[in-house]
């Protein structure tokens, strides 16, 4: 088993990758370490993008793809790691830490997920080349990022009632819960305002790529050369999406392709993407867990400091474990104004609808059963399981799933948009 790729699959969907600083070794000598990037008020050394080439070459290679040229794939490395790079920073300024009890938790899962024990997975780590501590930083690393683009990207989406009953009142909406499919793309991006010929220029050169991947060019391969999306260094691998989540006309296009085939270059607003159908599955009848969950919220403020927020969650799970009342300590303290009123319940909730952090503790929590503290990106959280059950595709059920997808639509579309927008407003000076 990868445990690298198990490691990056399981912190969130879309791959960042590690961040290894290189180390000296005493009894020889190399080269000094020197600055290969400015962002802002950081650097990128050269031992960070020598270990994340290293670590890119390993992936192609066991992927079986042949490698690109290297100066071609060390511009590619080198973005990733300046948009990488200006996101931290943003999470810096922005106060967002990840204490080391949160990054046991998520270590903690990352193996049991694996099948291991933590000793399994330290053995498993070192087997393939990485320390536990670089671990720790990636993982680390990967959750600040993830939280950043929360505050920034996700808690700025909405889906309005009528955009559901739209979409599901559409030829859309109804073929929703049929198919999933697991596709990659290319995108050849055109610059907001870029002038005609700037345009029909990258047009010709999204029609040139596509031509050659009519004539049997590895797909994966000219992603990681030519593509500017963010999953460009997988070899474009996107996921399991549903037709609903892509952005028109793609949304239309991808039922009627076969797997391996791809569409042609098509004009969106970051430039001319091409999708490759990799794999589809569903269709048959949908039978989906939902958990009956109450919990309380406490949120730091600019009055309450994070540590005195996770202090007071505390002596709530040690009042409720003394035997008061969840519900009444919900109504009293509870900062989540949708659920407090009502003892902190969220009644029967579909798990893909909340937030990964709430969903593993849920996940991990027996029913009847209240959990310790935990953070999410929205603050300190307490919750009980009061149940769960296996429910078909209720009309329910199909709104929540509706809202999810529209809302993945938007997300995808708005994250591209904003990581467009932080590099576009960054100061980059590359010294390769």
């Amino acid at each position: 088993m990868n445990v690298k790729t198990k490691l990056s699959d399981c912190v969130r969907p879309l791959l960042l990758g590690a961040l290894f600083l290189g180390t000296l070794a005493h009894a020889e000598v190399r080269p000094l370490n020197r600055v290969v990037a400015i962002v802002d008020s950081d650097v990128i050394m050269q031992s960070q993008l020598d270990a994340r080439m290293r670590e890119v070459q390993q992936t192609i290679a066991k992927r079986g793809a042949a490698l690109p040229p290297e100066g071609v794939l060390t511009q590619q490395v080198l973005e990733r790691l300046i948009v990488e790079n200006i996101q931290l920073q943003i999470g810096e300024r922005s106060g967002i830490r990840i204490t080391d009890e949160e990054l046991n938790q998520a270590i903690g899962t990352i193996a049991q997920r694996n099948g291991m024990s933590i000793e399994q997975f330290r053995a498993a780590l070192a087997q393939d080349g990485l320390s536990y501590v670089e671990a720790r930083d990636q993982v680390r690393r990967e959750m600040i990022i993830s939280r950043v683009r929360q505050r920034r990207v996700a808690e700025r989406i909405q889906v309005t009632d009528q955009e559901v009953k739209n979409f599901l009142a559409s030829d859309l909406g109804k073929m929703q819960l049929s198919e999933e499919f697991r596709l990659a793309n290319i995108l050849i991006p055109v610059q907001e305002g870029a002038s005609p010929d700037a345009i029909q220029t990258a047009g010709r050169q999204a029609q040139d790529i596509y031509q050659q991947l009519e004539q049997g060019a590895d797909f994966a391969q000219l992603a990681i050369t030519s593509s500017a999306s963010e999953t460009a260094l997988e070899g474009g691998e996107m996921g399991w999406r549903k037709a609903a989540q892509l952005p028109p006309p793609f949304d239309a296009m991808i039922s009627a392709l076969e797997v391996g085939q791809v569409t042609e270059p098509m004009r969106t607003p970051g430039g001319f993407i091409m999708l490759k159908l990799l794999e589809k599955r569903g269709g048959g009848p949908q039978v989906r867990d939902e958990v009956n969950v109450r919990h309380i919220l406490i949120k730091p403020s600019e009055i309450r400091s994070d540590a005195e927020t996770k202090r007071l969650a505390e002596r709530l799970y040690d009042r409720i474990q003394a035997g008061e009342d969840f519900a009444e300590l919900a109504k009293s303290f509870s900062e989540d104004p949708g659920s407090a009123l009502n003892g902190g319940t969220l009644s029967w909730i579909d798990p893909e609808a909340l937030v990964p952090e709430f969903r593993e503790v849920m996940n991990n929590t027996p029913s009847g059963e209240v959990s310790k503290p935990f953070q999410s990106p929205f603050g300190w959280h307490v919750l009980q399981v009061m149940g769960r059950r296996a429910t078909d595709s209720s009309v329910q059920f199909r709104e929540q799933q509706a809202m999810n997808l529209l809302r993945n639509r938007k997300y995808d579309e708005e994250l591209q948009a904003w990581l467009r927008q932080i590099r576009d407003e960054a100061y980059v000076e590359t010294k390769i």
